[in-house]
């Protein structure tokens, strides 16, 4: 009976694989009887995006040459030589004639213009004629006692080039043909003139006294006297002739006044830088 039973024991355990492989087939097989696996499949996985593109290779080869860079080309820049510049030198002078009338009654801080005749030319410009240049009395007086005369000084501050105004630093060294020294425009010093004139006086005298001796040693009577008047016309002179260096103190001097349009000269005395 022991072995009865080993025998059945043995028989189920190797035949139940199979009953049970063949109970898994045939269940399956009426699944898919019934029901369509795909639809199944489709509706239960989630469909992959279509642009979902598949993963490639990357390739990780290390490239056998270093790559070369061309270097960014720096421009050459000259430096500014502040040396070079366009200017006019020092001692320049210009042709110019008078807008207005100088004489000795304007007053200080007056402005005058002048207008160049004649174009100058120099290394790097030219300096057209009809420039414009202004100028302002810095000093003035009238005649004085002592002979002295009037005077007028005149300082050149700028010149209108182009349509611009430049400031300048320049002289008058002529004035209506004159040659203008120190830059004063000076009138007549008249103390010599003084002094001759005194002197003069004092040899009118005289001639006439000696005339007068002349008329009187004509007559007989009068031959008498007639050294008289010689000697007084004498001491006449020579008192007028001592007292001249005194009286002449007493005379005025010239006055200035130069007409529109007179011709000057105008001479820088720094370099101007345009």
């Amino acid at each position: 009976m022991q072995k009865l039973l080993s025998i059945i024991f043995i028989f189920i355990i190797t035949t139940l694989p199979v009953f049970s492989l063949e109970l898994d087939l045939s269940v399956d097989e009426e699944i898919k009887k019934k029901y369509n696996t795909n639809k199944i499949n489709e509706d239960v996985l989630p469909a992959l995006p279509k642009n979902l593109a598949a993963p490639s290779k990357s390739n990780s080869t290390v490239p056998t040459s270093t790559p070369s860079y061309s270097s960014v080309e720096i421009p050459n820049v000259t430096k500014v030589d502040y040396k070079i510049g366009t200017k006019i030198p020092v001692w320049t002078k210009f042709q110019v004639k008078s807008n207005v009338k100088i004489n000795d009654w304007l007053s200080k801080g007056s402005s005058v213009t002048f207008i160049s005749t004649s174009p100058v030319y120099k290394k790097s410009i030219t300096i057209p004629a009809g420039t414009v240049f202004k100028g302002i009395i810095e000093n003035i007086h009238r005649p004085q006692l002592s002979g002295n005369g009037s005077l007028i000084e005149i300082k050149i501050n700028s010149m209108y080039l182009n349509g611009l105004s430049i400031p300048i630093d320049a002289k008058i060294t002529r004035a209506n043909g004159k040659k203008i020294f120190l830059n004063n425009i000076k009138g007549e010093r008249k103390y010599l003139s003084g002094v001759g004139k005194q002197v003069d006086k004092g040899e009118n005298f005289y001639k006439k006294s000696r005339t007068l001796s002349s008329k009187l040693a004509s007559n007989p009577i009068g031959l008498v006297i007639s050294p008289i008047p010689t000697i007084i016309g004498w001491a006449g002179y020579a008192v007028c002739t001592v007292s001249s260096p005194i009286t002449g103190l007493s005379e005025k001097g010239g006055s200035v006044s130069i007409p529109s349009g007179s011709i000057f000269e105008i001479k820088l005395l720094k370099n101007v830088d345009l």
